[in-house]
């Protein structure tokens, strides 16, 4: 999942998620200008160069040695361009994850197909045995990419949202209920 601190790139279908990095911050600032992908989060958009230090900041890794900060810019491999974002805090063995498509290129199964890709690409690693994504309760749409990517909405909440967690499936033991 990371080399020298930085995650490695990963495949979907449709989609190459891209380690962050901060020469991304120009076409990002484009991708994430609508503040309506703010409104379940908070904040508002960025300009370039806010983008540009948040991205040296993230791509600098956690101060934290104990936590992995991976962070994806998605390009649609069709067109070339970069359509938004996954990430992922990893810190004993669980993921926290959140990912955004700007609102151009929504309604196109690219979240679904990217958060999904996302917990594949971290749960195919044996450091990371859960993974959670905090979702607001009135959030529909990312509700519909946390289920399309295995998450399970629990009863836990966490500042104002509902915790999904999908946890890893345990290998069978040797020679138990394998296959004939």
């Amino acid at each position: 999942m990371q080399l020298h601190g930085v995650p490695g790139p990963f495949s979907t279908a449709r989609l190459d998620a891209l380690p962050l990095d901060a020469a991304h911050a120009d076409e990002m600032a484009a991708v994430l200008f609508d503040p309506a992908l703010h409104a379940y989060t908070g904040g508002a958009p960025e300009d370039a160069d806010a983008l540009r230090g948040r991205y040296e900041r993230q791509s600098a890794g956690s101060p934290d040695p104990a936590e992995l900060w991976c962070n994806w810019v998605l390009r649609v491999r069709a067109d070339g361009c970069l359509a938004g974002y996954v990430q992922a805090t990893v810190r004993d063995g669980r993921a926290e994850v959140a990912w955004v498509v700007g609102t151009r290129w929504q309604g196109r199964g690219y979240a679904s197909e990217a958060a999904a890709g996302l917990v594949r690409h971290l749960l195919a690693r044996q450091a990371v045995r859960t993974v959670v994504a905090h979702i607001h309760p009135d959030h529909a749409a990312s509700a519909a990419v946390a289920a399309a990517a295995g998450l399970t909405a629990t009863d836990e909440w966490e500042d104002g949202e509902v915790r999904w967690r999908r946890d890893a499936v345990p290998e069978r033991a040797s020679g138990i209920n394998r296959p004939v």
